[in-house]
């Protein structure tokens, strides 16, 4: 018998939770081959490493799909949306603890900042540093996709309320998207008129708002799909059957954006057409390594990336991303190596197994009590009990 659509109860995607730690690690090659100084050279490999920031697109469209999933569910489903402050709450306890636990460590232990003043401080332990041109201190500035990821997490419940606006149950995915895709557009022209500066604002949240919108949208479609709703769609689950496929294509669109359409590869800032043309293109690249992992039937992709190692490297994938600019900077500090020196390989290697031993240090001694602070629930009578409130909650986007 099926179950009642109001009773539906919101399931774990488990092969998304591996989708995390392909993000990090992608953009800890990225780090590692411009500390060594590859992404700016002419060798086969630079140009691919200049681009592997393009795992903070994944990171954002999977945010994007999984923190919206549970309100499009919701009102699919006819049940209650979520509590705006318990959400809010959840996240911060997240990310907040372990990143303030690597905010003080860098900023007291890295030599290079011994000069740190109280604003750096205090900009950086509320995740205000973008908002300052050049505010990144030294290993901490990968914490900008942070800091841009946290006024999402503000805004989610405000962007929800109005993406299910009107008669569509779960959004309208098109709408969802194009609006999305518009506040980066004109994000862009600003730029491009000088009234923004690429310099600051290519840091900000509408700069990416297309990648969290694109996410978004793919939640509305999975959910709708999962209750019977907008079966023209359905192309999405055939596309899941085929994930070799659609990573060759994310592999096509990423080597185009290896070439100067994107921007150039070093600090140089790119002109606004170049950085629309690489936010378009790593939207392209992320929905389509996301995609089979979250439409169609079982395959072995989705088996391989909901494996008890790839999710454990899920797990504390937050950590490895929190780390790994640390352990990349000491690296240099310990042997006396100069800047943009060092073999790609044996760095990128050591960066790895030190940025994975610090995060399950983080993630078991630091993230898992907060989490479980989190969750923590009130005892409710048995007999209130529905199937609905007893299922697993949905998973919830780390980066």
């Amino acid at each position: 018998m099926s179950v009642p659509v109001s009773k539906r109860p919101l399931h774990r995607l488990p092969p998304l939770d591996a989708v995390r730690v392909v993000g990090a690690l992608a953009v800890v090659a990225h780090h590692v081959g411009f500390a060594t100084g590859v992404n700016v050279g002419n060798g086969p490999w630079a140009g691919w490493l200049a681009r592997l920031d393009v795992g903070v697109a994944v990171f954002f469209v999977l945010s994007g799909f999984l923190l919206y999933r549970p309100w499009a569910h919701a009102r699919a489903t006819g049940q209650p949306l979520p509590d705006a402050r318990t959400y809010l709450w959840r996240r911060a306890l997240r990310i907040l603890p372990a990143y303030w636990v690597a905010v003080v460590v860098c900023l007291l232990v890295v030599p290079r900042n011994h000069d740190a003043s109280a604003g750096d401080w205090l900009r950086h332990l509320t995740l205000t540093q973008i908002y300052q041109t050049y505010g990144l201190r030294h290993a901490l500035g990968h914490t900008w996709s942070l800091a841009t990821e946290a006024v999402f997490y503000l805004l989610l419940p405000v962007v929800a309320a109005l993406a299910l606006l009107g008669r569509r149950r779960a959004g309208r995915p098109v709408a969802i998207l194009a609006g999305s895709a518009l506040v980066t557009a004109t994000w862009v022209a600003l730029l491009a008129s000088g009234v923004l500066s690429t310099a600051k604002h290519t840091t900000w949240l509408p700069s990416y708002a297309i990648w969290f919108g694109a996410g978004m949208a793919l939640a509305a479609v999975h959910v709708s799909l999962s209750n019977g709703l907008l079966p023209r769609w359905r192309f999405l689950d055939d596309l899941g059957r085929a994930p070799l496929a659609c990573w060759a294509l994310a592999l096509a669109v990423l080597a185009v954006a290896t070439t100067s359409i994107a921007g150039p590869r070093n600090l140089t800032e790119p002109t606004a057409g170049q950085f629309g043309v690489k936010i378009t293109l790593y939207t392209v690249v992320a929905v389509l390594v996301l995609l089979p992992l979250a439409f169609g039937p079982p395959t072995r992709a989705k088996a391989a990336f909901g494996s008890g190692l790839a999710r454990w490297l899920g797990l504390v994938s937050y950590g490895l991303f929190l780390w790994h600019p640390f352990v990349l900077e000491m690296i240099y500090e310990l042997t006396g190596r100069k800047e943009f020196t060092g073999d790609l390989f044996s760095t990128y290697a050591l960066t790895v197994a030190g940025g994975l031993t610090l995060a399950t240090l983080s993630y078991y001694l630091v993230e898992q009590p907060f989490l479980r602070l989190g969750h923590r629930r009130r005892r409710r009578p048995p007999e209130k009990t529905t199937e609905s409130q007893s299922a697993t909650p949905a998973a919830t986007a780390v980066s």
